[in-house]
């Protein structure tokens, strides 16, 4: 199914089977505006269900890794954007939650003995051979994930897989028919590709103002929290061996071992210490947060300032979506654990999005106005030369013939065929991305007698189709709100 949806792009976003471990490095996307706000902590809302970063960056890694296989190893953040990318993740994420909608509707659920049972098969969890419990933590929380996490996403896949056995797409043999003779059409081509690498585009002050002038609501600053915090660190406590058994017997039945067995006191002492220092940091800073919020704060303890955004939070994504919920006529919130310390943070002033100047968005306004220039002067280019071109000529090509193009790579080379496939223009042009247009003349044309087209292309094109079709009426049966810009 991977290898499909690599050779056909256009139907990457119907993606059903998402891998929900982010094992690639694709490091932190910059995401453009985020705004906060009643919509603190998500960056869509589609129908019931909101969508948040950390669904978008998981959804951005695992895209990132796909096409990097594709390019074996070579694809980087340069190539991320101009693949599109970041709107690519949320769109597959927008189309993935449509789906949920509708299996919400259809009443559907998953037990958790069915999550576990899926998990269970996953052998990234095991140990010699078998599902380790042990294994699982450890994996997860290498990979900042924690179990409630990714057992929420699983359940979500499973509700994907149960939603389309109900909605199976059956392929008639006249359909096959028709589809196979579509497969036997072959095409002797002369093409031409232009480049927009091969374009220049005049990038001074007196081209970029108009361009950015027209669009500079789409360059806006973040929305910023002015802060004042203090820090409770972890404490450093000695227990007797007293004080820590009499907590063990409160709650032995939480300490075991790989095989589920209570670990004894010995063995169990350091975890009992780690957790009643934790416990003991956690009332000190509490009684901080309580002077603090009553202007009783002792003279030794000085709060510091910072200012923190979406782009630039030095603490976790939970401080600045409660500091986004807080007003200042009510500013305090109670700490909250950021490592191994506790901080109380009180909201001092909150600065809104506004429009950047001209100096400040440049650096984004060029390669947006670059690439909207070059796109334009390309098609111009295309729509001027389509009719009188000479280019290379082709031996005859169906459409599944991906590696017969010289100079397309075999996915670019299969959507310019799945575009000259579905013209009936004798003489036109391709716009591949935003960077490509390939131009053609259809020199003679043939039926094949003999068609290798299986039984399973025929159906996973149906499939898409049919999945294609199936989003549109979902696009219009639920709403969806973006909350960040630029995407």
């Amino acid at each position: 199914m991977i290898t499909w949806m690599q050779r056909h792009k256009k139907y990457l976003i119907v993606t059903i089977w998402i891998s929900t471990i982010a094992f690639v490095g694709a490091g932190f996307v910059g995401w453009g505006q985020y705004s906060y706000g009643d919509k603190a902590g998500a960056v869509a809302k589609v129908g019931e269900i909101e969508i948040s970063m950390g669904d978008l960056q998981q959804s951005y890694a695992s895209l990132y890794n796909q096409y990097n296989q594709m390019f074996q190893g070579k694809f980087d953040e340069e190539k991320a954007k101009s693949f599109g990318l970041q709107k690519q993740a949320l769109t597959q994420l927008v189309n993935k939650t449509l789906l949920l909608n509708l299996a919400k509707e259809y009443d559907l659920d998953i037990t958790d003995q069915e999550i576990l049972e899926l998990i269970k098969t996953q052998e990234y969890f095991f140990t010699n051979g078998v599902f380790d419990k042990e294994t699982y933590k450890q994996t997860l929380s290498r990979n900042n994930l924690t179990m409630k996490e990714y057992e929420a996403d699983i359940k979500k896949q499973l509700l994907l897989q149960k939603l389309f056995k109900l909605l199976p797409v059956a392929q008639k043999e006249s359909e096959k028919e028709i589809l196979k003779t579509m497969f036997s059409i072959a095409d002797k081509l002369n093409y031409k590709i232009l480049n927009a690498s091969d374009i220049y585009v005049d990038t001074s002050d007196t081209q970029l103002k108009p361009y950015w002038e027209k669009k500079q609501y789409d360059f806006m600053t973040e929305v910023s929290y002015k802060l004042a915090y203090i820090t409770q660190e972890a404490l450093e406590k000695e227990y007797t061996d007293e004080e820590l058994e009499k907590h063990y017997n409160e709650d032995k039945t939480a300490f075991r071992d790989n095989e589920d067995k209570i670990i004894p006191f010995e063995e169990a002492k350091e975890i009992i210490t780690q957790k009643l220092k934790e416990e003991d940091t956690h009332r000190e800073s509490l009684r901080t947060y309580i002077d603090y919020k009553n202007g009783k704060l002792s003279e030794d303890i000085q709060p510091i300032e910072t200012t923190i955004s979406a782009s630039n939070n030095p603490f976790n994504e939970d401080v600045l979506k409660q500091i986004s919920e807080v007003t200042v006529t009510s500013p305090y919130i109670k700490p909250i654990r950021v490592n191994e310390k506790y901080i109380t943070f009180k909201l001092l002033q909150v600065n809104p999005s506004q429009a950047k100047t001209f100096e400040e968005a440049k650096a984004e306004v060029t390669p947006l106005f670059i690439q909207d220039k070059k796109r334009e002067k390309l098609l111009e280019l295309a729509k001027n030369s389509y009719e009188t071109f000479q280019g290379q000529t082709t031996s005859f090509l169906t459409v599944k013939d991906t590696n017969k193009i010289a100079d397309l790579s075999e996915t670019e080379a299969s959507e310019f065929l799945s575009q000259l496939f579905g013209s009936n223009k004798k003489r036109s042009y391709v716009e591949l991305g935003t960077n490509k247009v390939v131009l053609y003349n259809i020199l003679e044309q043939q039926l094949l007698e003999n068609n290798n087209s299986s039984d399973e292309n025929i159906a996973q094109l149906k499939n898409a189709l049919f999945q294609e079709a199936l989003f549109k009426t979902l696009e219009q049966k639920y709403s969806t709100e973006i909350f960040i810009e630029g995407l």
